[in-house]
């Protein structure tokens, strides 16, 4: 599949995410961050939780669990997790969205790891 992302947006700083397969680029704010994200087809995300989250899938499928209701979310598709709440996510796809966080520190740039 094509990265549906232009030039403008993976030469933003890229995010240094934990998940193998999982690869962002970071629109930085002063209280919040946009991260566009380009995930492979690697099954199961743990649940977890953080800061409340606002997404949209750009193109590709995943299903997402938000409080124990599971829905499969596409291409249009928008999805919010209140701060907090417990959410695990399963690509079978390779999946591209974008994911507005109420945290400007969710993801630190590669280059700014400590």
């Amino acid at each position: 599949m094509e990265n549906p992302f232009p030039d403008i947006v993976t030469t933003l700083p890229e995010a240094d995410i934990p998940f193998n397969g999982v690869k962002g680029w970071i629109s930085q704010n002063v209280d919040h961050q946009v991260v566009f994200l380009e995930i492979e087809a690697i099954g199961k995300v743990a649940e977890h939780s953080h800061c409340a989250q606002w997404g949209i899938v750009v193109k590709g499928e995943m299903d997402l669990t938000i409080g124990g209701d599971t829905k499969t979310y596409a291409k249009g598709d928008s999805y919010y997790i209140p701060d907090g709440v417990v959410h695990s996510a399963v690509f079978k796809t390779k999946t591209w969205a974008i994911d507005f966080f109420a945290d400007n520190k969710r993801y630190l740039p590669k280059e700014n790891k400590k």
